[in-house]
């Protein structure tokens, strides 16, 4: 199906023949849902080993009575899982709770109110702004927005940020304090920034403002399908640039063990580590650390981190095979749609043409299958083009992936051949 070289009456023709599907399809009554990326039933019984496997020992490897106040930055032990994860010196990391997210925004508000390591506040500043990669992670967006931080987005290549214009921005503007990244499996795209991006991120705290910070979300860290992709190692580069203190680094254990109850990790250098657990005193006594030592018993062990990240990889690689090859199917040849073919992570970016992304998710929803909000991908829910949409196979079984992709592809040609009837 190409529609730029078809005629009025072929539009008309399929237009007719999509309906009648489409209308038959909803008379089936589905109620799919590939909005989030959660893992699945199977992913979170990987880890039900962590249920009892204190079996009545709470003294961490140093000592710690884990039961007790105490720990801020975290038993020594998922410090160095952590390590493990980001591949950073144990030192420079701090165990939280379960959510990285709550980390990244503590940071944020660090920045925000405090400022980082003696460099002025945001909140000082005349109109502070974040550099936001796009597509991007909504929620990453959500912080801004909350705290009123404007964000300026700049396109996403197949090596990571256009760092030309991130470079430019930047040297055309000190008001910019801070910059989001998904590094390894970009959410949504898939995209692993390669070592040229990598190195040119880290000689950004040469010229930018001092209080200028990335964050690397480095959620998708082992989350590889296949083979192992690399990522070069952003601490290193910004070491060999003398900018340590533009990069704060995130992880978790939530797409690793139990969601709900995971471990995350911020690590940085040591300035913006003090300035962190400054803040962080005021609000805490110390982080769930019975919880920490669960995680360190279940993965003692570099080894046992990759073997059990294997296990995943097994139960996800089939679905992303299956949302891969409704879209080959479909649309190879076509002028319908672009996507990415991710080797890791929890998602597959789609784009639509233009102005029909929208359309594409209100017809899925009233067949039975929710998506990702159109814009969702973009700062303020606003996508210029109106084309990006974020498909996260992980959660539903692979038969209810298959039927809720079926629906899929049938909504995108059907709003595709109606948006450009109405265009003639």
């Amino acid at each position: 199906m190409r529609i730029e070289t078809a005629q009025r009456e072929q539009l008309q023709q399929w237009e007719k023949e999509l309906e009648q599907q489409y209308q038959r399809i909803c008379q089936h009554n589905l109620s799919l849902d590939i909005t989030r990326g959660k893992p699945s039933a199977d992913q979170l019984h990987l880890s039900d080993s962590l249920d009892g496997i204190l079996n009545g020992d709470y003294r961490a490897p140093d000592g710690t009575d884990t039961r007790n106040y105490g720990g801020m930055e975290g038993i020594a032990a998922a410090r160095e899982l952590g390590a493990d994860i980001l591949q950073v010196p144990f030192e420079e990391v701090l165990a939280g709770g379960n959510s990285s997210l709550t980390m990244m925004y503590h940071a944020v508000l660090t920045g925000y109110l405090f400022g980082f390591a003696g460099n002025t506040p945001w909140k000082d500043l005349r109109a502070p702004k974040f550099l936001c990669p796009v597509p991007g992670y909504d929620r990453h967006f959500s912080i801004c927005e909350q705290l009123g931080i404007a964000m300026e987005t700049v396109p996403m290549t197949a090596t990571g940020p256009d760092m030309d214009a991130v470079e430019e921005m930047l040297r055309a503007d000190d008001q910019i304090i801070g910059m989001w990244c998904v590094p390894k499996f970009s959410n949504p795209t898939g995209v692993t920034y390669s070592s040229d991006t990598v190195d040119r991120l880290a000689q950004l705290g040469k010229f930018a403002n001092p209080g200028f910070r990335i964050f690397w979300d480095n959620a998708y860290a082992i989350h590889d399908l296949d083979q192992q992709v690399k990522l070069p190692n952003i601490r290193d580069a910004a070491l060999s640039n003398e900018t340590a203190d533009s990069v704060l680094q995130f992880a978790s254990t939530s797409k690793v063990t139990h969601a709900g109850a995971g471990v995350a990790f911020v690590s940085a250098s040591p300035d913006n580590l003090a300035s962190i657990k400054k803040q962080m005193s005021a609000m805490t006594i110390g982080p769930d650390k019975v919880n920490q030592l669960r995680h360190a018993r279940l993965f003692p062990e570099l080894t046992q981190l990759k073997e059990h990240m294997h296990k995943h990889a097994e139960i996800l690689r089939p679905k992303f095979a299956c949302v891969l090859e409704h879209l080959d199917k479909n649309f190879t040849d076509s002028d319908l749609g672009e996507w990415e073919s991710p080797e890791g992570g929890y998602f597959v970016s789609f784009n639509t043409r233009p102005g029909c992304a929208s359309e594409v998710i209100r017809l899925s929803a009233e067949a039975g299958v929710k998506l990702t909000p159109a814009g969702a991908t973009f700062p303020y829910g606003k996508d210029p083009e109106d084309t990006n949409i974020r498909i996260a196979p992980s959660f539903p079984p692979l038969e209810e992936l298959d039927t809720a992709m079926s629906v899929f592809v049938l909504c995108v040609k059907l709003a595709s051949v109606r948006k450009q009837l109405q265009s003639l």
